[in-house]
């Protein structure tokens, strides 16, 4: 019952948005409705500052649990996180995963720290499962198109791993902005989707919070599932996706 009304709502509106439900019960309501989705995007807090501080040994436990239990539903994960909290789970590959890039989002409007150093910069950790492959394809030119089509191309360029796009705070990327206290820009996730998806594949999020994910994926032609454990949120990303939650 789960997965037809799953199945049908992505048919239809090309996005599912589940009642709020915390990361691991989303990932096992999808368990059990047998639906495995081609990515994931893992945006937790990051343990510093919003959202609260948990000592490392349980934040630690807490990303390798969510990276083995996402490894069971999807091919590919980004982990989204600060530099220096994420830098650990580049070994926290899941089984038959590998830690496949360290992506760099970088912007350079972030509000100013008295007495400190400004943080220009989220990292994205990129898990792939094993025999499954990355469509740097889609970032060529139509001149590289045409010798990739042909077969006359011996390799293909991928995007760099450092993505710019500014902050969407103030007024910049006013169009985008939903009153979430950490939207990131649909300019980074563009990039994410298309090196890591094809059309019309499925990109689950069960921390989405603002949308971005959905709102991306539905401008690349892909399909989302998405999730928050925040009844805020979830009404956020109706409002943007113009789509009711499902009842379940």
């Amino acid at each position: 019952m789960i997965r037809e009304k799953i199945i049908r709502a992505l048919e239809k509106d090309g996005v599912a948005i589940l009642p709020p439900a915390d990361v691991f019960g989303t990932i096992t309501l999808l368990q059990e409705a047998n639906i495995h989705t081609d990515c994931t995007m893992l945006d937790p807090w990051y343990n510093k500052g919003f959202g609260g501080v948990l000592p490392d040994a349980e934040y630690d436990e807490f990303i390798q649990r969510l990276l083995n239990e996402t490894s069971c539903i999807s091919n590919l994960i980004y982990l989204w996180g600060f530099p220096e909290v994420i830098g650990p789970y580049v070994r926290y590959a899941p089984p038959h995963f590998k830690m496949s890039a360290w992506l760099t989002w970088y912007y350079k409007n972030c509000p100013s720290v008295i007495r400190g150093w400004r943080s220009s910069q989220n990292a994205c950790l990129q898990f792939l499962r094993e025999g499954c492959s990355l469509h740097p394809e889609h970032f060529l030119t139509p001149e590289q198109k045409e010798k990739f089509d042909s077969g006359k191309m011996r390799y293909v360029p991928g995007p760099p791993s450092v993505i710019e796009s500014p902050l969407i705070i103030g007024f910049v990327g006013k169009k985008e902005q939903t009153g979430h206290p950490s939207q990131k820009p649909e300019a980074v996730f563009d990039k994410l989707i298309q090196m890591g998806t094809k059309e019309g594949e499925i990109i689950f999020d069960p921390m989405a919070g603002s949308g971005t994910t959905g709102a991306s994926a539905k401008k690349n032609g892909r399909k989302s599932i998405l999730c928050d454990m925040n009844e805020d949120y979830i009404q956020i990303m109706e409002n943007r996706l113009g789509v009711k939650r499902l009842e379940l």
